[in-house]
């Protein structure tokens, strides 16, 4: 009945218009003050326990230094870098663009700042090649994805928060995938680019290509200092995330001077309001789950599935239809904290590795990035373009359904994900 009454609130709020995090928060509190047998008192608390949790403090820092990075010059060489090392191949530029986009997902953390940072200029420079609007609108909402897949992730930091899981091992597992989506991008546009006789641009000297690379090593250090402290012992993530973001005013300031210091107060505000939003929708979330927990639902969900016989191929596939349907209709973090304390419990009875579940809800998340009505890329693409919602979803369609291929392969391909990590870091303890 509880659970019941939780989910009858949530979704009628939903409903009603109500923001995710306010329907989430109020059906937790309605559902403890008119059915539960718990305090309100256990509600404040966990408030407070969750705006406190050490792993979710890395989210600001990466945040601010996302933020600095996009507002900064960053972007505008690793594109140079990128169109020396691919744009000399047919379809080069668009191709350029995925690679442009894997290397700012490695240092954002961000799937709607990739798609700002990178598409505000490649998709203006493809257009003035000759490529359609509609294709480059749809290759740049849909690689913009990588940046929730491609380490620093925030969505996995989340994911980590929620499940006590390392945070250093879902960053190593989700570097593979990244790569073959990004693979898989590539030679599909490529493969478009033979057929529709799409444009290559001139070849790059090799000194081109060493000049624009060594224009983009500050850029990419940012990524050696988050990956190489945590693995090297150095940093927590937490701690990690700090020092990234104060790299990521040194070298936005002093490096390339793209920002002026009177400029950084402005990007810090713009930071602060995402934070604050991001991180309401993670306490009032964690309530929800603080409630599902309470009332045991994701114990009785994992003890009735387990006694029905489900197989883990059947499980997984029970858990991305959800996840793509939740995708739709909400935001990925939201997504994160409501569902995986109650497919993590059920993947563990099954024996199927948390890391791995980790990585498909990531995978699904990126899906949701790129679907109506509250797909978030297809809002800053529209925004980017000047297209209409409807004709940005058009775009992004055909390269939605290598998207749909790609998770199967995640889903069925365990070892693309838990690799790096059990290479590394050995394999985790049952």
């Amino acid at each position: 009945m509880n659970s019941l009454a939780l989910f009858l609130l949530l979704f009628a709020f939903m409903f009603l218009g109500m923001p995710i995090s306010i329907a989430l928060g109020l059906s937790s509190l309605l559902t403890i003050m008119l059915f539960a047998q718990d305090s309100l008192a256990s509600l404040a608390i966990k408030l407070f326990e969750t705006s406190e949790h050490y792993t979710l403090m890395a989210i600001p820092y990466f945040i601010l230094g996302g933020a600095l990075m996009s507002t900064g010059g960053v972007a505008k060489r690793l594109i140079r870098f990128a169109v020396a090392c691919v744009g000399h191949v047919r379809g080069g530029l668009a191709i350029a663009a995925v690679l442009a986009c894997t290397f700012f997902a490695a240092v954002s953390g961000s799937s709607p700042a990739t798609v700002v940072a990178i598409g505000s200029i490649m998709i203006a420079g493809m257009i003035r090649q000759g490529y359609t609007q509609k294709f480059a609108a749809g290759v740049m909402a849909n690689a913009g994805t990588l940046g929730i897949l491609m380490p620093p992730s925030i969505v996995m930091v989340v994911y980590a928060a929620v499940t006590e899981l390392s945070v250093g091992r879902l960053f190593l597992a989700g570097i593979l995938p990244a790569m073959l989506l990004a693979l898989l991008l590539m030679v599909a546009i490529y493969v478009r680019a033979r057929i529709e006789n799409l444009p290559a641009q001139p070849r790059a000297s090799f000194s081109e290509i060493l000049s624009s690379g060594r224009d983009a090593i500050p850029g990419f250090l940012l990524l050696f200092i988050i990956m190489g402290g945590i693995y090297g012992g150095i940093f927590t993530p937490t701690e990690a995330a700090a020092v990234a973001a104060v790299y990521a005013v040194f070298v936005s300031v002093v490096v390339y001077k793209d920002l002026k210091l009177k400029d950084l107060p402005h990007t810090f505000v713009e930071a602060s309001k995402t934070t604050v939003m991001l991180m309401f929708i993670i306490a009032n979330a964690m309530l929800f789950a603080h409630v599902l927990t309470t009332e045991r639902i994701p114990q009785i969900i994992a003890e009735q599935i387990v006694a029905l016989g489900m197989e883990p191929w059947q499980f997984l596939i029970v858990v991305n239809i959800i996840l793509l349907i939740a995708g739709n209709f909400m935001e990925p973090t939201a997504i994160i904290l409501i569902l995986a304390p109650i497919f993590f419990p059920i993947a563990t009875q099954l024996g199927i590795d948390p890391i791995h579940l980790g990585i498909i809800m990531v995978v699904n998340m990126e899906i949701g990035m790129v679907t109506p009505p509250v797909g978030l890329n297809l809002f800053v693409t529209s925004g980017i373009t000047g297209m209409p919602l409807i004709a940005v979803v058009r775009a992004a369609l055909p390269w939605l359904s290598l998207l749909l291929i790609f998770l199967v392969i995640i889903t069925y391909v365990p070892t693309i994900s838990t690799f790096l990590p059990d290479l590394l870091m050995g394999k985790a303890l049952s």
